[in-house]
């Protein structure tokens, strides 16, 4: 696939990873008039007014990458609608460890904490508490903070004995993480 050498030429290097984003066809995941823009690497339209992310940072479509490398993959959306897609398209590509469900993702899913790693798809101003509880001794959470209308920047956070430890990664552009349920 043409964006696998765009991913390498942005330094992702990472086998498992290449290997992963080769096995799941980004093209289930976009529909109607962007379908055959599947392979670029830009974030295009997908249902309910959201985005999918480029393939060089990460929808469904990013749970079903994740799929690949983890054994179990939790994902949530605020859209009913687009859990629902997500699910069908992962059915069809007999992909049976994401557990994807509706709910407000800024509070996570406390049921199943403590996690290894985190990652969010929506700019956060500041990292939610919630989500930071919810990450073991060791976890990590990725996420992209700052006000919606600005660039962001994307930061990982680094559970440890003492609390958190934090590390700016680079600047990124996402939308922004909303509370609630959507209207699907």
């Amino acid at each position: 696939m043409q964006f696998l050498y765009a991913l390498r030429s942005k330094g992702v290097t990472d086998t498992r990873v290449l290997n992963a984003m080769e096995r799941v066809d980004r093209a289930a995941f976009v529909k109607g008039l962007f379908a055959e823009r599947a392979y670029e690497d830009m974030p295009l339209p997908i249902s309910c007014g959201q985005t999918i992310s480029q393939p060089s940072t990460g929808s469904g479509y990013q749970a079903a990458i994740l799929a690949q490398l983890a054994r179990r993959v939790y994902t949530v959306d605020r859209y009913k609608r687009l859990v629902a897609e997500a699910q069908t398209i992962f059915t069809a590509q007999d992909i049976t460890n994401i557990t994807a469900f509706t709910a407000d993702g800024s509070f996570g899913f406390p049921e199943q904490a403590p996690f290894d790693r985190i990652l969010l798809t929506a700019a956060a101003e500041d990292p939610p508490g919630p989500l930071m509880a919810q990450l073991r001794v060791g976890g990590i959470m990725v996420l992209p903070v700052g006000q919606s209308d600005a660039v962001q920047s994307l930061i990982r956070v680094t559970r440890t004995e003492d609390g958190y430890d934090y590390e700016e990664l680079r600047a990124v552009r996402f939308v922004p993480l909303l509370e609630g349920l959507g209207a699907d």
